[in-house]
């Protein structure tokens, strides 16, 4: 049976690198976009012709929100072509760390193939911050990303290594002690995946790297249907061949073509319209997202954005969710 090939067009908005915790930029988004170019690019022209007063290159998605009409003109006409998936980056940096020292440290691990510590990790998300304060909680989550950020350089011996069992270690709580303590006992595992780690062609991917799950989630969703997908994507050097083909080999594992992904290439998306439109996409889901996260959001604008959001997103805030996903 043969299937149809799609080309989807993807870019990201409020990536920081290893930078989980930046309180300013807490979301990030990847866009997925069906599109030909053609069409991309009448898109680019309206909007370069409607917006005059912007003679750079490449617009951004921080101009066009600026124009709430152009926001709603955007969304309004991209449905069903399109799909967005979110990553509460605080939550992913929880679920990487318990993927890690207690799970599964696989390409599965962080997707939607792979959800039984997942209420763990809500657990600790949502508990830890109440029963230990906000301040100490995120002072150890730091100690967690700093360890990752330096794996390669000290390795097990590493001081990075030692501060982070030691902050983990002084977390005691009646509460949460039966989910800390498997946690305290995994050093053998931790030291198997710090070591694992060394090799950029390791099984165990990079813990703080959110791209390569909403990668394959993105990939998963448009190859639901048994087509086959080529990604165009704006330059990411995360996004490196070898981790892309994990992604594919692991979509052969639940797709019924078998050849779900086709490839990924990358693009440059201040020359490639449907980069730019994937970027618009990417950047005002993230405005507006965070603006349901903070109980800012315009509802209207809510409702616009809610047929994009893929049902796998890394969220685990119940009411900013239910608004997002939940009509009124």
């Amino acid at each position: 049976m043969s299937s149809r090939h799609l080309e989807i067009a993807c870019d990201e908005s409020g990536f920081t690198g290893s930078n989980m915790l930046d309180p300013e930029l807490e979301i990030i988004t990847h866009a997925g976009l069906n599109l030909d170019q053609e069409t991309a690019t009448e898109y680019v022209d309206l909007i370069r012709t409607r917006f005059r007063r912007y003679s750079a290159r490449e617009y951004k998605a921080s101009q066009l929100l600026r124009h709430r009409i152009a926001v709603e003109w955007l969304l309004g006409t991209l449905s069903g072509r399109a799909t967005v998936h979110l990553t509460d980056k605080t939550y992913f940096t929880v679920t990487r760390l318990v993927d890690l020292l207690i799970g599964d440290p696989s390409y599965a691990a962080g997707t939607s193939l792979s959800l039984d510590l997942r209420p763990v990790a809500r657990t600790l998300h949502r508990a830890g911050p109440v029963v230990f304060g906000t301040a100490r909680w995120r002072a150890f989550l730091a100690t967690f990303v700093t360890m990752m950020r330096h794996k390669r350089y000290r390795g097990i011996d590493g001081p990075w290594v030692a501060r982070f069992l030691q902050t983990l270690d002084g977390l005691r709580s009646e509460r949460l002690d039966p989910l800390l303590q498997p946690l305290r006992d995994a050093r053998p595992q931790l030291f198997h995946v710090l070591n694992e780690l060394r090799d950029d062609r390791s099984p165990v991917p990079p813990p703080l790297e959110p791209l390569i799950p909403a990668l394959f989630e993105t990939a998963r969703l448009w190859s639901a249907d048994g087509s086959s997908v080529r990604i165009l994507h704006d330059e990411q050097s995360a996004l490196t061949p070898y981790r892309v083909a994990q992604v594919g080999a692991l979509l052969r594992t639940v797709s019924p073509n078998p050849e779900p992904l086709l490839g990924l290439t990358m693009l440059d998306s201040r020359t490639d319209p449907r980069i730019q439109l994937a970027d618009f996409l990417a950047g005002v889901a993230r405005h507006l997202a965070t603006a349901e996260l903070r109980n800012q959001a315009d509802p209207y604008l809510t409702s616009l954005l809610r047929p994009y959001l893929a049902p796998t997103s890394l969220w685990c805030h119940q009411s900013s969710w239910h608004r997002l996903t939940t009509s009124r």
